[in-house]
Order: C-alpha cells, then sequence, then structure tokens
C-alpha cells in the first residue's frame, strides 16, 4: 500500500504526464498554415475578409510564430474601421498557380479599394505572404 505522501507525488506525476501528452497530441494534430489548393485560398481569404474572422485569417497567413495572430487582428480591425464591404479576391495570373491575391472591395463611403497580396506554396499548402508581390 502506498503511502499518502507517495500517492500523491504519484497523482501528481500520472497529471503532469497526461497534460503534456493532451498538448503534444493537440499539437500534432494541427493542421498547418494555408489552404489546400489555391481556389479553396481563395474562397477561404475572402470568407475571413467580409465575415471578419481574425483567426481564420490567421489561419491563411504566412507569418512565423504568434505575429499571425495579432496582424490578423489588427487587419480585421482596420476593416471594421472603415466599414469595408463588397470584398472578393481574385487569384493572378493564374487561379491554379497564382503569385497575388487582389482584395478588392469598397468602404463605408463607397470608395473602392484594391490592393495585391503576395501568395506563397510551401509543402502543398497555400498561404498570404506579407511581402511584396513581384510582378
Amino acid at each position: 500500500m502506498l503511502s499518502r505522501r507517495n500517492a500523491t507525488v504519484a497523482l501528481a506525476v500520472v497529471v503532469a504526464v497526461a497534460w503534456i501528452a493532451s498538448i503534444t497530441v493537440t499539437v500534432s494534430h494541427q493542421d498547418p498554415p494555408g489552404a489546400a489548393s489555391p481556389p479553396e485560398l481563395r474562397t477561404e481569404l475572402a470568407a475571413a475578409l467580409s465575415g471578419r474572422d481574425a483567426d481564420a485569417l490567421a489561419g491563411l497567413f504566412d507569418v512565423p510564430g504568434s505575429g499571425g495572430d495579432d496582424l490578423a487582428k489588427d487587419y480585421v480591425s482596420v476593416l471594421k474601421d472603415s466599414s469595408a464591404r463588397d470584398i472578393s479576391v481574385q487569384l493572378a495570373p493564374d487561379e491554379h498557380s497564382p503569385a497575388t491575391a487582389v482584395v478588392r472591395g469598397k468602404t463605408g463611403t463607397g470608395e473602392q479599394f484594391s490592393y495585391p497580396l503576395a501568395v506563397t506554396s510551401s509543402k502543398g499548402r497555400w498561404t498570404i505572404a506579407f511581402t511584396p508581390p513581384i510582378p
């Protein structure tokens, strides 16, 4: 029979091991950032921007570390502040092998806006990179 002290230590060790195992399983099952295909990237980017979904947007960024979350929150905040609407995304120069994603929309005052974002691909995942697009 275990003494009370030994039982407490054993329980603490079991809880610690279970916690580490659950974190490991959670991290290993996360999808890498980006989308599986260029059309999926276009669809997910348009939905994230239109829906002001910072979490979905952060999942499409090619930003190391936790910087993607902060960038996505700031990005969504600017969209909200300008009351952006009618947001669409077009991939260029080719829908299946894009180098840029062109975001278009209107501000709350009706002014049209448009800007390119660089599209990158790595290990079968398509992401948005915040580097100047190369023409």
